[in-house]
C-alpha cells in the first residue's frame, strides 16, 4: 500500500503573503476612511483632502499604497486624476468588512445593554 500523499496547504505560501500584504494595507484607519468614501462617488485627491479633513500629500501617499495594491484606480480627468475603487471585488469586500463590525458592535450593544454611539 503506498503512503497517503502529504495533505496540500489551503493557501499557498505566496498566495498568504499576497493576502497580508493587502490586510497591512487597509490596517490603516486613514485608508479605510479614503476606501469608504470612494464607496460613494469616484473623487479627485483635494476632494478627498477636503472630505476627510487631511491634507493632500497625506492623501496622495495612501492613495500610492492603495494603488499599488489594486485597490483603487486613477484616471485623468483634464489636469487631475479621479480616484475610484478598482473593482467590484474591492467594493464587495469593503462592505463585507463593514457589515461584520456593525455586526459585531450590535452584538456587543445586546450583550452590555448599552447604545451604539453616535459620534
Amino acid at each position: 500500500m503506498e503512503p497517503a500523499p502529504e495533505p496540500q496547504p489551503a493557501l499557498t505560501e505566496p498566495d498568504a503573503a499576497a493576502v497580508a500584504e493587502v490586510m497591512q494595507g487597509l490596517a490603516s484607519p486613514a485608508r479605510i476612511r479614503i476606501l469608504a468614501r470612494l464607496l460613494h462617488a469616484p473623487c479627485s485627491v483635494g476632494e478627498l483632502a477636503e472630505a476627510l479633513g487631511l491634507g493632500q500629500p497625506t492623501v496622495s501617499n495612501h492613495l500610492r499604497l492603495l494603488r499599488h495594491l489594486d485597490l483603487v484606480a486613477g484616471r485623468r480627468d483634464g489636469r487631475s486624476v479621479v480616484y475610484e475603487l478598482h473593482d467590484e471585488h474591492v467594493t464587495a469586500l469593503l462592505r463585507q468588512v463593514l457589515e461584520h463590525v456593525h455586526h459585531g458592535r450590535r452584538g456587543q450593544d445586546q450583550v452590555s445593554g448599552s447604545r451604539p454611539s453616535t459620534a
